[in-house]
């Protein structure tokens, strides 16, 4: 955890000095473009961290299928996601060695992270912070192919944003590519687009209840239909569900939005596609409760918490912004020492001490 820790340090120290040399831009909703020299420092901790690792979840069988197959037209077409199997041909034809397949998908995946947050993200510590701090960043480090197709529709927030469902429909076809099962991503498209807090946002409540109410019927339906897939298996998945701790953290920041929601649409017009996101992120989670398995859905969605939640504190008063900034900072450390000490014993290892 030491690393883990130091990154934590770091990437906070480059980020608030983005923010400190920030450029003023003086208009839209993010007035401030962050200073790009620190941004770049934040984000080469991240890549260093993630790239250089040689554990952590599915981290070894990436590493041991580079190492001993040959990727050639005939292997992609035959374990489908044709985009990740391009990118492993080209990368075999610099190095056979599979720390650059897992520093290539670091670097991709937080670089296009850290281009939205840069964009997007009025207090950019913050949006890295919670990161971090939210498991997140470990996430990308143990699903690496489905969390670098959660990176690429994430670079599809300004078209998901202006309503261009003809881009975003290239975005959902890359990350797909990549990892078959962002195409849910297009019918919640159109969800998305809509006014956030409407009868349809809880009408999805109710039936996030109603489906973990109702678990066992609804996974013998959907599993069903996946049978002659190659998500088939995920049927014999028993690791449990997720905690309920973790459906909390990722719910108050939606409580917060929701209770200050006209001046967040005041101050953020674009505001309603990404609550709307992160709503769905709290119902896979809530879901994911019964089998773990649907947590890998709120890959797509748990990023967009890094941009409402700074939008969040920026919509309180002033006066207020301060109590609300550090009470967040406490409640995600917490968490964050609670899931990656106390309950996952996280031990990192990397490619640099021989590990």
């Amino acid at each position: 955890m030491t690393v883990l820790y130091l990154n934590l340090a770091l990437v906070m120290l480059f980020a608030l000095m983005a923010r400190n040399y920030s450029q003023d831009l003086g208009f839209g909703s993010v007035a401030i473009r962050p200073n790009k020299m620190f941004t770049l420092l934040a984000l080469l901790t991240l890549v260093c961290v993630s790239g250089l690792r040689t554990n952590i979840g599915d981290t070894f069988f990436y590493m041991h299928a580079y190492k001993i197959n040959t990727i050639d037209w005939d292997y992609i077409v035959d374990n489908k996601d044709i985009g990740f199997g391009i990118l492993q041909m080209l990368l075999q034809k610099i190095s056979m060695n599979p720390q650059l397949l897992i520093f290539m998908t670091a670097l991709v995946t937080n670089g296009l992270i850290m281009i939205v947050l840069y964009k997007y993200c009025r207090l950019i510590e913050l949006g890295l912070y919670i990161f971090i701090t939210s498991g997140l960043f470990l996430t990308s480090m143990n699903g690496l192919r489905q969390f670098l197709a959660a990176a690429i529709l994430f670079a599809g927030t300004k078209y998901l944003i202006e309503g261009n469902w003809k881009k975003y429909g290239c975005v959902v076809l890359l990350a797909m590519s990549i990892h078959m099962s962002a195409i849910i991503m297009i019918p919640i498209y159109f969800f998305v687009r809509s006014k956030a807090w409407s009868q349809t946002t809880f009408l999805l409540l109710f039936l996030a209840v109603i489906l973990v109410l109702g678990f066992n019927q609804f996974s013998e339906l959907l599993f069903s239909a996946l049978e002659s897939t190659q998500y088939g298996h995920y049927q014999n998945f028993s690791e449990g569900g997720a905690s309920m701790v973790r459906v909390l953290v990722t719910s108050v920041p939606l409580l917060l939005a929701f209770m200050g929601r006209e001046r967040l649409r005041e101050l953020f017009p674009e505001s309603e596609a990404i609550v709307n996101m992160s709503l769905l992120g709290v119902i896979f989670m809530l879901v994911s409760t019964q089998n773990w398995i649907f947590a890998r859905f709120y890959y797509y969605f748990g990023l967009y918490q890094l941009i409402l939640i700074p939008w969040v504190v920026q919509s309180f008063r002033e006066r207020d912004r301060k109590l609300i900034y550090f009470g967040i900072v406490i409640f995600y450390f917490i968490f964050f020492y609670y899931e990656q000490v106390i309950s996952l014993g996280i031990e990192y290892k990397s490619y640099l001490f021989g590990g």
